[in-house]
């Protein structure tokens, strides 16, 4: 029996980072052999045992061999190789393996990959898994300093893969759950490039691939192009916050200017309605959770409300926050002013624009959440109290606004 540290554990450690989980292969070994020595077996598909201390991962080494047309059949059994288990792997610089006196194995030269930052496939394998290309672009996403490029046989396979229609029928939840730990990478705008470049964004997410290629006005967004801002919105997103749901948000917020008709471009009326209606799709075709959609929703639909934050009455922007539900849950208006906030920025020229609507939501929030209903005239009842505490609120944001207009003209003087 032979044990060998693998996968992420080497690549990860090889690359300076930190390694917070290990993952061993175990060759020569039967399944009676691991349990009589302690270990758990855990999983159905092929023999995963849990360290007896450790709890670490250790698998029998495994293979995946074909008879003509089936479907391939993992083999764990003693005789399988080291070689051939890493080279069912997906990518070369997955594909090594370490000995317990650190020596690396190293058939496949995963290691030269790792120096020259290149993606590259170990075999012909890696077209099994569709599932392996939106992991090869969430490694886009994650190793961005400096970013990695993909080899050209692999974006040959890639594009290959996707004109024979392999992408077209990935399982909702395995796209959900690579794109949301793309989001949570060092750079998601990464992910989406690459699986845009690959040919492979608009067969999983089409509502994002369509924003390429429509136009807005250039008073507002020098950079023209709906895809290239939300892009730069996403790409100041993740500058603001960790959240992948702010990070989601801010990437779909636009979605309905893909739908604008073409008469009236590059004017967006009533974008924002019909982004909502397919961020609702979206999220049912992709079961993302509720939390998501639901901030992304609400950012859609009222994201350009903070915008001309100045030109709204005090009734619009109490409206503002009960649709936002923030009384309830302030974590919502939090998110939805840092994706408003990423909207603003993430256009070319406006960067590094200070955006005081973000402040001045909040303040406005703040004041209205200083009415206690104990100030409310005696004698209320029923539906009197929520309109009684609905116009104390509206008094409290209308003194705030007045006093940023106020600054506002003694600055401007």
């Amino acid at each position: 029996m032979q044990i060998y540290l693998v996968g992420g554990a080497v690549r990860d450690r090889l690359l300076g980072r930190l390694v917070t989980e290990k993952d061993y292969v175990v060759v020569g070994a039967t399944p009676t052999e691991m349990l009589d020595l302690g270990y758990r077996q855990v999983g159905r598909d092929f023999p995963v045992f849990l360290h007896p201390q450790t709890n670490e991962e250790y698998a029998l080494a495994r293979t995946l061999r074909h008879q003509g047309h089936q479907p391939g059949v993992v083999i764990a059994e003693p005789g399988v190789t080291l070689e051939e288990d890493l080279q069912r792997r997906d990518l070369t610089i997955n594909a090594i393996a370490e000995d317990g006196a650190g020596n690396l194995i190293d058939p496949f030269n995963g290691v030269e990959d790792l120096n020259n930052r290149v993606l590259r496939h170990v075999s012909s394998a890696f077209s099994d898994d569709p599932v392996r290309v939106l992991r090869l672009a969430r490694f886009m996403a994650r190793y961005n300093d400096p970013p990695f490029t993909i080899a050209p046989q692999t974006v040959e396979m890639i594009r290959a893969m996707v004109e024979a229609g392999e992408l077209d029928n990935l399982v909702a939840e395995r796209i959900w759950q690579e794109t949301s730990r793309a989001l949570a990478e060092a750079n998601p705008v990464r992910f989406f490039e690459s699986l845009r470049e690959l040919g492979v964004l608009g067969r999983i997410m089409p509502e994002v691939e369509n924003l390429w290629g429509v136009p807005q006005p250039t008073r507002w967004h020098p950079e023209v192009d709906c895809g290239v801002h939300t892009m730069m919105a996403l790409r100041k997103a993740c500058e603001l916050s960790s959240a992948a749901e702010v990070r989601y948000a801010t990437l779909t917020h636009d979605l309905g200017k893909a739908t604008t008709p073409k008469e009236i471009l590059p004017s967006h009326h009533g974008h924002e309605s019909r982004g909502a209606d397919l961020i609702k799709a979206l999220g049912r075709r992709l079961k993302v959770p509720s939390g998501f959609t639901d901030l992304a929703h609400r950012a859609a639909t009222y994201h350009t409300h903070l915008h001309h934050l100045y030109e709204l009455k005090p009734k619009t922007v109490l409206k503002l926050l009960e649709g936002l539900d923030a009384f309830r849950k302030p974590r919502n208006l939090e998110w939805f002013v840092l994706v408003c906030q990423a909207d603003f920025q993430g256009r070319e020229g406006f960067e590094d624009q200070h955006y005081p609507q973000a402040r001045d939501l909040m303040r406005a929030y703040h004041a209205a959440c200083s009415v206690d209903s104990k100030q409310l005239p005696k004698g209320l009842i029923g539906p009197m109290v929520g309109v009684a505490m609905r116009q104390a609120r509206s008094a409290k944001i209308a003194a705030v606004l007045n006093r940023v207009k106020q600054q506002q003209e003694c600055q401007q003087q």
